[in-house]
């Protein structure tokens, strides 16, 4: 026997019976044959924070957050480092050994590592990019693609002032382009990255012109519920180079299980399938 905590994580939203982390970090830590657990919980938003505060009390390590509780996490993080502080949001909590709570956003890094896997030949200098949808996720990518060299990022929303504030907060290289004049952007670009839910199970299809797709572009979906969507259907028949939005959740899931349980974990096709079980 030992004295040693077991190690606790786990992720919070609400709802949050959806969601495939458990079933991700429940297979890292069998593989790994780590002695930890990762549980998902349903909070509601005014009882966030005292929850958050309970945690490491219970032997928790860190947490993901999700949907609605990316952006008022910020408010009561002690560290908040520089990209969630741009992007407006977090979601990785690090429970520290000093009592501090560290708020990082690794979905960025996952928008890249999956692109960078799934399109591996993609050149961001090569040519402009085009992302449709404004919200938390559209701005982790932005930033994600001006910080990799990406030259002109054109950003359309179907509400035109939420694009225009991450014009305002990413600068110069974004370009915002009215929602109706989506299908004519699509001929510039050599990325193509739906940020919106539309496409998702249970949502509107996304309803954009497609025939301006070029061949050789890479076309991808941050929806992975289907795991084809309409999008990269038609990407693919274009000719398109697809990948689809699965790869996402797995890469920005790599940093927190790292930093909580100690070990790198591998995004691998084993990953992938515990992940859609």
């Amino acid at each position: 026997m030992t004295d040693k905590r077991i190690p606790l994580a786990g992720v919070i939203g609400s709802p949050i019976a959806h969601s495939r982390s458990p079933q991700l970090h429940r297979h890292w830590l069998k593989t790994y044959g780590i002695r930890g657990f990762y549980i998902p919980m349903d909070v509601a938003r005014d009882d966030l924070e005292n929850v958050i505060r309970t945690l490491p009390k219970m032997g928790f390590v860190g947490v993901n957050i999700t949907i609605p509780h990316k952006e008022q996490v910020l408010k009561f993080a002690d560290q908040v480092t520089d990209r969630a502080t741009l992007i407006g949001a977090a979601n990785t909590l690090i429970f520290r050994k000093d009592g501090k709570i560290h708020a990082d956003n690794t979905d960025g890094y996952g928008f890249f590592e999956n692109l960078r896997s799934g399109a591996p030949d993609w050149d961001p200098r090569g040519g402009p990019a085009v992302v449709m949808g404004a919200g938390g996720a559209a701005r982790a990518v932005v930033a994600s693609l001006t910080g990799s060299g990406v030259p002109e990022v054109l950003v359309t929303n179907r509400t035109r002032v939420r694009a225009e504030k991450l014009k305002e907060d990413f600068g110069q290289r974004v370009r915002v382009v009215d929602w109706v004049q989506a299908g004519n952007i699509l001929e510039e670009a050599s990325l193509v990255v739906n940020t919106t839910s539309l496409g998702m199970v249970g949502k509107p299809e996304l309803r954009v012109p497609l025939d301006g797709l070029r061949k050789g572009a890479v076309v991808t979906d941050l929806v992975y519920t289907p795991l084809k969507t309409h999008l990269l259907q038609v990407a693919e028949a274009a000719g398109c180079v697809v990948v689809d939005g699965l790869g996402m959740l797995l890469h920005q899931a790599v940093p927190g299980f790292e930093r909580w349980f100690g070990t790198r974990p591998e995004v691998d096709q084993a990953t992938r399938a515990a992940a859609l079980r």
